[in-house]
């Protein structure tokens, strides 16, 4: 039975959470402006447009600014920075690589301003460096789920069969953990013939998953770090007259992957809910406003979809199609 959280309730004001000197102003005093920026990743990508659906959706003044794409770090940090002498109160940001936006938070943390990181995780100790206090951090557990595909891999296949890697930009936080939380659950199960980077890229991981077929015939699984390259991995088992032999599954669960696995391309994705988390971002930003404790982090649940439930999934998307517990519950009763 599907239960969903319905995101018209995790879209209410909260008014108890903000860190103690956490971005906000000092001394639980709540920021000076009530008005929220957000700056996010590339909108090429169908995940980070969910993600902007629901910063959109939840209440609040929000400006929203978007990199051109996935690799452009330069572009994104220009448009952070041309936002953080502006009259806002809290800035959420959702980086392309963990230091690609330290300078311009640098003078968002100087002003006492609130910062919410999202997704993808700021590296704590370049922040620690430029003293910039960011206030919590909301996201998937990328290991685990990296590690979710896993144990799903590892009951489609017989014992030792070799499984091939694509992650994304190779150093990038998000991709190691999800490639680590896989390499995890599959140690000791299953052989890992090849590790790739596709750079997020669809049409790059086509290329490398064509590669890979051609090299190694015997090869029964991939595993993509996005489901933008599990499904260009898809459209080279495709060509190499090879649909339904080898198992494929990725994460982030947007919808044309969820489609995809209802279709019988992908096998399973691991679904995030970046509606949510755009959600829950202007949430925290309210919290803070209201001059309470955000907790450090706030941890957003994932879900395998199979064949089973991708039509599920497809119906509830972008919102949760499984009910999960949202750690900020209790604050919406207060």
């Amino acid at each position: 039975m599907r239960v969903v959280i319905p995101l018209g309730v995790l879209s209410l004001a909260l008014t108890s959470c903000a860190s103690d000197g956490s971005g906000g102003a000092s001394d639980g005093e709540a920021p000076s402006s009530t008005r929220i920026a957000a700056v996010i990743k590339g909108l090429d990508n169908p995940f980070f447009q969910a993600m902007e659906d629901g910063i959109k959706d939840a209440s609040g003044d929000v400006t929203i600014q978007a990199a051109a794409d996935i690799g452009d770090t330069t572009g994104q940090a220009d448009k952070l920075t041309a936002l953080a002498g502006q009259d806002f109160g809290c800035y959420i940001v959702n980086p392309i690589s963990g230091s690609n936006l330290i300078q311009a938070l640098t003078q968002v943390s100087t002003a006492g301003k609130t910062i919410v990181n999202i997704d993808s995780p700021i590296d704590a100790e370049a922040a620690k460096t430029a003293n910039i206090d960011v206030a919590t951090y909301i996201g998937t557990d990328n290991k685990a789920a990296g590690g979710k595909a896993g144990d799903f891999v590892a009951e489609q296949v017989e014992a030792d069969a070799e499984v091939a890697i694509i992650g994304g930009i190779a150093g990038d936080v998000t991709s190691a953990a999800r490639v680590d939380g896989f390499k995890a659950a599959v140690d000791g199960k299953l052989t890992v013939i090849q590790e790739s980077a596709a750079d997020w890229k669809r049409e790059v991981a086509l290329t490398a998953a064509t590669d890979i077929i051609a090299a190694n015939p015997n090869v029964k699984a991939f595993f993509a770090a996005n489901d933008d390259m599990g499904l260009g991995i898809v459209k080279a088992i495709e060509n190499a007259g090879r649909t339904g032999e080898i198992v494929v599954v990725s994460v982030d669960g947007n919808k044309d992957a969820l489609e995809s696995v209802e279709a019988g391309g992908l096998t399973a994705t691991v679904a995030q809910y970046p509606f949510a988390i755009g959600s829950l971002g202007v949430q925290a930003c309210e919290v803070a406003a209201a001059g309470e404790e955000l907790p450090e982090s706030v941890e957003s649940p994932t879900a395998l979809v199979t064949a089973d439930v991708a039509a599920d999934a497809i119906e509830a998307f972008p919102q949760p199609f499984e009910e999960f517990e949202n750690p900020l519950q209790d604050l919406l009763d207060n």
